[in-house]
């Protein structure tokens, strides 16, 4: 026989919780910790279950919650996140500091929903609806710019999976496997770039970095033809945000005014070419000079 839900049994509580039972459960927990939800209520004199002064307590009465209207910032995060995630909403939380997993469902509900769709954005796929009429060129531009959000969603949900080095010897399948990238800056360009390439290569995204640009459709482009440069754009717009996103401030100035992937490459190629011989020659020098004075 299965047991009843908690909030069932005979005696307790349901319903909106009242300012006396906000502060027993703040002071228990200040004193003692949460400990277990379930043994909870009673240790503190609460007629309610355990789930409800869980939930009281994270969505509500946890101190370090942020509250109030989102920021643009915010809102960007939880469009793009959800591009990716769904409706995870605690996956979504764990990316938003301070922010609730329902406060967020909530705010996505009533807010975020209704603006993509205003915009001609399905709020499901995060894609332009069929069919729609968008009217100016503002709403465009609004596309364009979720559909990067989405994207970059993509990229970084890729960067922060599973985290692999190159050393390792563990067997792993393809679709797993991120090897971690470090930032690049002016001493580690060749371990950088290899890493770049084989997170590319191993998600399937080095279309660009290996073919050069195809066309642009046109009325007259065939099925292929059209297939082929949406295959090579998304490769680019992945490939130039998986570098953007993992450079030093102090290289940013080169990367920032690329926007396909091969130039961008051949620029760091050339950058840093120039930077690994003048490092030689100055090693070699310093070497040099340490010999003379030895001798």
């Amino acid at each position: 026989m299965e047991s009843s839900p908690c909030c069932e049994k005979v005696g307790l509580k349901k319903g909106p919780w009242t300012p006396e039972e906000d502060k027993q459960l703040l002071a228990y927990i200040e004193q003692y910790g949460h400990g277990s939800w379930q043994a909870l209520p009673e240790k503190a004199g609460l007629q309610r279950c355990g789930k409800s002064c869980r939930l009281r307590w994270t969505n509500y009465l946890r101190p370090d919650i942020k509250r109030g209207n989102f920021s643009l910032q915010e809102e960007q995060s939880v469009i793009q996140l959800h591009a990716f995630l769904g409706n995870r909403w605690s996956a979504i939380a764990s990316h938003l500091p301070k922010r609730t997993d329902n406060e967020i469902k909530n705010y996505w509900n009533t807010h975020l929903k209704k603006k993509l769709s205003k915009m001609g954005i399905d709020p499901m796929t995060h894609r332009p609806k069929i069919n729609s009429s968008f009217g100016s060129a503002a709403n465009l531009n609004h596309m364009a710019q979720w559909e990067t959000a989405r994207l970059e969603a993509e990229a970084r949900h890729s960067k922060t999976s599973k985290l692999l080095y190159i050393e390792s010897s563990q067997p792993v399948t393809h679709t797993d496997l991120t090897i971690q990238i470090p930032q690049l800056c002016s001493d580690n360009y060749k371990i950088w770039k290899e890493r770049i390439l084989l997170n590319l290569g191993w998600k399937e995204l080095d279309y660009a970095v290996n073919n050069n640009k195809p066309q642009i459709p046109t009325n007259s482009s065939t099925p292929d033809e059209i297939a082929l440069y949406e295959r090579w754009e998304r490769s680019n717009r992945l490939s130039v945000i998986l570098i953007k996103s993992n450079v030093s401030d102090s290289v940013r100035g080169i990367v920032d005014a690329y926007t396909d992937v091969k130039p961008l490459l051949e620029a760091l190629d050339a950058q840093y070419a120039s930077s690994v011989k003048s490092l030689t020659s100055t090693l070699i020098m310093k070497f040099s000079s340490l010999r003379l004075k030895h001798c």
